[in-house]
C-alpha cells in the first residue's frame, strides 16, 4: 500500500515527536516527506537526523515541492488556519495541530474552504479521542445508560508549568503570539473532550486569573460555569499553577453517573429505577430509613472500569487514522470541522471574563476579536 509523504511543518517539540514515531516505522502507512522551519539551527539538526528528508525554510515552497502528500502544523496557533488553507488550496490533506485557531472566525474559514475539497481530508490532532477511557465514557452517555445529564463538572489542574516553561520562547503566553493561556495550550483536550462527551452549553459565565501565580499575562487559572439551557449545568477548573493537581471528571444524569479519576479510572453508577421515578414513588419514611444507612447501595449497579495508556500511543493512533482515511477512506476520529467548537468554547469563557457578565454560544465573532485585539495592542505597548 501507498505511504502518505507527510510534511511536518514546525519541527519543535511536537513536530519532533510525530517525525520520531515516523522515522522510527511507528506510524503506518506513513512517511516523512519533508520537514521545515524557519530555525536555521533546526536545518541542521535535521540534516544531521534526517539527512534523506527535503527541508524547507518556507512552507509554501515545501507545499509546492512534490515530496508531500499531506502536513501537519505544529507550530503556534494563529497559523494553524492559515497553513492548512494553504495546503488544502494545493490539493494537499491538513492536519492541524491543536487548538484549530485561536478564534472562531479564523477556524470558520478553513471549515468553510474544506468544505468545497470534500476529495481531500482534513483532520485535526485530538489524541484524547483516540483513548479507549474516553471512547468508553461516550458510548456510555450517547447509549443513554446515565439518562439526560443534569451536571457535568471537570476539575483538570494537574496541566502544572514552571516559569521556566514560559521563558522558553517570545510567543508563549503572549496574546499576541499564543492567543491566550491555559485554555489555548493546555485544556483544548479536555475542553474538547466536554463537549464531545456531553454537548455544547448555550451560555457561559467565567472568572479568570491572568499571571495570577506566573509572570504571565495571559491566563493561569480558569473557572468557568456553564449552561447547557435545558436546566443543565457544568463546572470547568483549570490551571498551571497547582504541582500536586487535580484531574476529575463528574457527568451526573437522571439514571446515574460517571466518575473518571486521573484519565485512568471510570466508576459507573446506573440507578436501578431514574431518580424522577424514586421521587415519585419514595415515602418520606423509606428516604429517611436509607439517610440513617438503611442502603444507598442498593439502588444503583456499579462497574469500575481501569484503563492503562503508553506515552505516544494515542498520537500514533491519530496519524494512522488521518493515513487511512486519505488512503482507504476509513472515518476520521476527528474531523477537521470539528476543531470550532472548542475554540468557540474557550473564546466564550475568555470573553465573559473580559466583559464581566454571562455570554451566549456561539459568541459574537466580531466582538471577540475586538477585544482580543485590544488585548495584543495593550502587550505590543507595555514591551
Amino acid at each position: 500500500m501507498k505511504k502518505i509523504r507527510l510534511g511536518i511543518i514546525g519541527i519543535g517539540q511536537q513536530g519532533g515527536t510525530y517525525a520520531g514515531f515516523i522515522s522510527e516505522g511507528k506510524v503506518k502507512n506513513m512517511e516523512i516527506g519533508a520537514i521545515c522551519d524557519i530555525d536555521p539551527a533546526k536545518k541542521a539538526m535535521c540534516a544531521e537526523k534526517y539527512p534523506n528528508v527535503p527541508f524547507y525554510e518556507n512552507y509554501i515552497d515545501m507545499l509546492e515541492s512534490g515530496n508531500v502528500d499531506a502536513i501537519v502544523t505544529t507550530v503556534p496557533h494563529y497559523l494553524h488556519a492559515e497553513m492548512g488553507i494553504e495546503a488544502l488550496k494545493r490539493d494537499i490533506h491538513a492536519l492541524l495541530e491543536k487548538p484549530a485557531g485561536v478564534y472562531t472566525k479564523q477556524v470558520k474559514e478553513i471549515n468553510e474552504f474544506a468544505a468545497t475539497k470534500p476529495n481531500l481530508t482534513y483532520a485535526i490532532f485530538f489524541n484524547q479521542r483516540t483513548n479507549p477511557l474516553y471512547q468508553k465514557v461516550k458510548e456510555i452517555v450517547d447509549n443513554g445508560e446515565i439518562g439526560n445529564i443534569r451536571r457535568t463538572n471537570w476539575m483538570i489542574t494537574n496541566w502544572w508549568r514552571p516559569q521556566a516553561y514560559y521563558n522558553q520562547s517570545a510567543w508563549r503566553a503572549t496574546w499576541g503570539g499564543e492567543g491566550g493561556g491555559v485554555l489555548g495550550n493546555q485544556a483544548p483536550h479536555q475542553i474538547d473532550l466536554l463537549q464531545w462527551i456531553c454537548g455544547m452549553p448555550k451560555k457561559v459565565s467565567s472568572n479568570l486569573k491572568y499571571g495570577y501565580q506566573r509572570d504571565i499575562v495571559v491566563e493561569d487559572d480558569v473557572t468557568a460555569v456553564l449552561d447547557y439551557g435545558n436546566g443543565a449545568t457544568g463546572v470547568f477548573i483549570t490551571c498551571t499553577h497547582d504541582v500536586i493537581g487535580t484531574d476529575r471528571f463528574e457527568i451526573t444524569g437522571d439514571k446515574g453517573k460517571i466518575v473518571v479519576d486521573d484519565s485512568k479510572k471510570v466508576t459507573i453508577k446506573c440507578l436501578k429505577e431514574s431518580e424522577n421515578e424514586m421521587n415519585a414513588k419514595m415515602s418520606w419514611a423509606d428516604a429517611a430509613n436509607l439517610f440513617r444507612g438503611g442502603g444507598f447501595d442498593d439502588l444503583y449497579d456499579e462497574e469500575v472500569l481501569e484503563f492503562t495508556s503508553v506515552w505516544g500511543e494515542q498520537h500514533i493512533a491519530v496519524l494512522e487514522n488521518f493515513a487511512a482515511n486519505i488512503l482507504d477512506g476509513t472515518p476520521l476520529i476527528a474531523p477537521g470541522s470539528d476543531g470550532i467548537n472548542g475554540v468557540a468554547l474557550a473564546n466564550a469563557i475568555h470573553l465573559s471574563s473580559w466583559l464581566g457578565k454571562e455570554v451566549g454560544l456561539p459568541v459574537d465573532e466580531e466582538v471577540y476579536l475586538a477585544e482580543l485585539n485590544k488585548k495584543i495592542e495593550t502587550e505590543k505597548n507595555s514591551k
